[in-house]
């Protein structure tokens, strides 16, 4: 378990630690950081009108992921964020199957396939493990007709036995197993990320089949029920104690690089996802240190002991 003070409730933070109305986004990122800004020049988030041009202003349509799947910068662009099943997405437009609209757990604009959006639900469980598969029966020889991930959402509608029929527009089973209630969580920051230990390195990835730097920061910190933002940007900006070059690191603090960061693991070690291995790997401080210095990342830039803040898991 790792040390720390928790303090609830929270919304989110910018670099100046102001609350937010979406988890991990400032309300002034909302309007200025293009990662946030909901608007396309057609379709804008009603609260940006009068700042953004737009032939309607709307407060959306909220769906649930139906699978994992792309968030993109445009129809068939960039990834911007991987989501996973259970996400809830809220669309603010649709042309030629692909939805625009955010992320309401952490406020990411973009496009996502139409196809991958179901009826939102309202959400009694999630993933407690790297990766899982839900199946079309309640038998271990049934066929997977989802994978779900650590932290992924879902609404649970019957136990029977060793399985959990969960909501869908399929008909699906998870080994009950591989569930926790929503809003348990146990602190060990350091411990949920080694769960993810082993998986791919993935830009924008955010799930068991390929995770970044900063989708393992927020996943291992949402797993153990605490709040964080998305981005390491935003994460070095979390408000804590802030630790010089000399401080001893703590189990779950965080150090930062330009564009990377990994999480301290206790006895000299860090956890992290990095396109070196290619992978999420635990190693001595000092050798991730010397070699990233060695390349165009440069030095470590801060190293931070975050407060503490309870994740409220039900979302809008």
């Amino acid at each position: 378990m790792d040390s720390g003070i928790c303090a609830r409730p929270s919304q989110g933070w910018s670099r100046a630690g102001h609350p937010c109305t979406l988890q991990g986004v400032a309300g002034d990122a909302r309007m200025s950081d293009r990662r946030f800004l909901a608007a396309n020049g057609r379709v804008a988030r009603r609260d940006l009108k009068g700042i953004v041009d737009a032939d309607l202003f709307t407060d959306g349509k909220v769906y649930s992921l139906a699978e994992t799947a792309w968030l993109l910068h445009s129809p068939g662009g960039r990834a911007v964020r991987q989501l996973t099943f259970g996400d809830r997405f809220v669309e603010l437009d649709r042309e030629g199957g692909w939805s625009f609209g955010y992320s309401s757990k952490d406020g990411y604009v973009g496009h996502v396939e139409s196809a991958c959006l179901d009826r939102a639900f309202r959400p009694t469980h999630r993933v407690a493990v790297r990766s899982t598969f839900a199946l079309a029966n309640a038998s271990i020889q049934a066929l997977p007709v989802r994978d779900l991930h650590l932290n992924s959402e879902v609404r649970v509608t019957e136990r029977s036995g060793a399985w959990c029929r969960i909501t869908s527009r399929d008909r699906m089973y998870v080994p009950a197993a591989h569930l926790a209630e929503l809003d348990s969580g146990d602190g060990d920051v350091v411990g949920w990320a080694r769960v993810m230990l082993g998986t791919p390195y993935v830009w924008a990835g955010n799930s068991g089949f390929g995770i970044d730097c900063s989708g393992l920061v927020q996943a291992a910190f949402h797993a153990a029920g605490l709040e964080c933002p998305p981005d390491s940007d935003l994460q070095e900006a979390m408000p804590g104690e802030r630790l010089s070059a000399t401080d001893a690191l703590n189990a779950g603090d965080l150090v930062f690089w330009n564009g990377h960061v990994a999480i301290a693991g206790g006895e000299g070690t860090l956890i992290h996802a990095n396109a070196h291995h290619m992978s999420v790997v635990e190693e001595p401080t000092e050798t991730a240190a010397a070699r990233i210095a060695a390349t165009d990342t440069g030095s470590v830039t801060s190293r931070l002991r975050p407060t503490r803040v309870t994740r409220l898991w039900h979302g809008p």
